[in-house]
């Protein structure tokens, strides 16, 4: 599970949400729609805590170095998942034979230019800071005040940022008496927690950029761009995958320039300026790769369900100490190796998959969900129109210390943003095999974690593929050195991972793909 989305937000390039708490109600004649065909049970049972820990205990090893997108511990792990799928005998998804799918990347240096408002030229690094390029015109700037939408209250009643570039500033509004409009009190609400999140909103409502006026952080952000300028690090992207965004935090004087007394002024609404920017940067190719099988249905083979996982994790510290990323991501690759292994066992015995399955191992989910994107933007193996559904793996091997309630859960995020069906088929089959506690927390749309945008299975829902992203939530040693093999609840990885296989096993199976019925505009 990446923190780039918070990261990238507090470097401005953007991007993490999702659904309503506790267990959901089931159609009551879901459970009649489970595929009525050989039970999968016996090829579940393939998947074992021993087979899982086995695999983990190397592939979240010192050996792998963290396996950082790029770096030779990632060449390591997809040596290591080439081999495993080479042993059981199941094929490479493309058509040259190649288990590699090459994903081009590369790191960007930080960016120079100038922003200029109403004729007047203003200089990155000095007046704003943003860090990534960019080459807009537009002839009017959208005031959405506080950027805000929470309950009743919203800034974007009288004004439409689509397509727009769009100025807000942080902090929130406040009653007469003091206390604040969103809580009642004088407590803020969580949109004062974190004030680079409402950039993400405004740009998921369909802004082509943001300005942030936030005097307070605008220092912290300032010093940070002009550190990073300096240093020979930068920040990974689709080498050839140009954003027409813009975000960038801004100075008092800048925001002064669009919009006097913006302080006191709350007041959303079009404003006749004309900015444009020209800010453009330099960037050194890096060397990586998903790794993607796929075993080929009988009755439906140009029909495929994906199930990933990322195979990169957070690589080694400052101060060498090597970050395993045991639970994040290797449980969710082992996982996926064990659910591989199982449908491969249901093949073998006669019991193909109606449809084709694809086992997509992703690179770069650190640097910004990259590999992921890479495969439904730039190059999909397998057309996004065929693909039916992506079950998506990350962080499946450990417990939330923050949550309350029975051990044996996991959080389900995103299963009804898109399909009713597929959240349906889902609640079935766990009632039918399972029995897990299916926890929908951070499926609220009100979450501030926002996790709905933070792992891979977003590439796929934003191009209106049905997923469900299974998750057992942070914990302390999350992107820590701490997060190692020992500390894996293997009982419940077994758990989890039987639970993604059978799902995957019903989606493949059943007579008819799943249906959308709530899509994306």
């Amino acid at each position: 599970m990446t923190n780039k989305m918070k990261k990238t937000v507090l470097i401005l390039t953007g991007l993490v949400m999702a659904c309503n708490s506790s267990q959901k109600t089931v159609n009551a004649d879901a459970k009649e729609n489970i595929v009525k065909m050989v039970d999968p049970s016996v090829y579940a049972e393939s998947i074992t805590e021993a087979e899982l820990k086995d695999h983990l205990y190397i592939y979240a090893s010192d050996e792998f170095e963290g396996r950082e997108t790029g770096e030779p511990g990632q060449k390591k792990a997809i040596a290591y998942l080439k081999a495993a799928y080479e042993k059981l005998n199941i094929p490479a998804a493309q058509e040259n034979g190649e288990y590699f799918q090459k994903v081009g990347l590369e790191v960007a240096k930080m960016p120079t230019g100038t922003l200029t408002v109403n004729g007047s030229s203003y200089t990155l690094g000095e007046d704003f800071a943003s860090f990534n390029d960019s080459g807009i015109s537009t002839e009017k700037i959208v005031y959405a005040g506080y950027g805000i939408e929470d309950g009743e209250y919203s800034d974007y009643t009288n004004i439409d940022v689509t397509g727009k570039l769009v100025l807000v500033k942080d902090g929130e509004p406040k009653n007469e008496d003091g206390t604040y409009v969103l809580t009642g009190t004088t407590e803020a609400s969580k949109w004062s927690a974190d004030s680079m999140n409402r950039i993400q909103f405004v740009m998921d409502k369909g802004a082509k950029g943001v300005l942030l006026y936030a005097p307070t952080l605008y220092p912290r952000i300032l010093a940070y761009y002009n550190r990073s300028k300096n240093s020979s690090s930068g920040r990974m992207s689709v080498k050839g995958l140009k954003k027409s965004t813009f975000n960038a935090v801004i100075s008092e004087k800048l925001a002064e320039a669009i919009l006097p007394n913006i302080e006191k002024d709350n007041t959303p609404k079009e404003l006749s300026i004309k900015a444009t920017t020209d800010i453009i940067g330099n960037a050194d190719a890096v060397d990586s790769e998903n790794v993607v099988a796929f075993i080929k249905g009988s009755e439906k083979p140009d029909e495929y369900l994906v199930i990933s996982s990322h195979l990169d994790h957070i690589g080694v510290s400052d101060d060498g100490q090597i970050n395993n990323g045991a639970d994040d991501d290797g449980s969710g690759s082992v996982a996926l190796l064990e659910i591989a292994e199982a449908f491969k066992k249901a093949a073998d015995a006669g019991n193909d998959p109606k449809r084709s399955v694809v086992f997509l191992h992703v690179t770069g989910e650190e640097k910004g969900l990259l590999g992921s994107l890479y495969y439904t933007d730039v190059d999909p193996i397998f057309p996004l129109s065929k693909t039916v559904a992506n079950l998506n793996i990350d962080m499946i091997g450990r417990i939330d210390p923050n949550r309350e309630g029975e051990r044996n859960y996991i959080y389900l995020i995103g299963s009804d943003k898109l399909s009713t069906e597929l959240h349906e088929l889902s609640e079935a089959v766990n009632t039918k095999y399972a029995n897990i506690e299916l926890d929908y927390t951070y499926n609220d749309e009100n979450d501030p974690n926002r996790f709905y945008y933070r792992s891979d299975h977003y590439n796929f829902a934003k191009n209106n593929i049905p997923i469900i992203f299974y998750f057992n939530g942070t914990h302390a040693d999350y992107h820590k050195p701490g997060d190692t093999p020992d500390k894996i609840n293997y009982d419940l990885l077994e758990n989890r991972t039987r639970l993604v296989f059978h799902t995957a096993w019903e989606v493949a199976n059943r007579d008819k793909r799943i249906t959308v019925d709530k899509a994306t505009e």
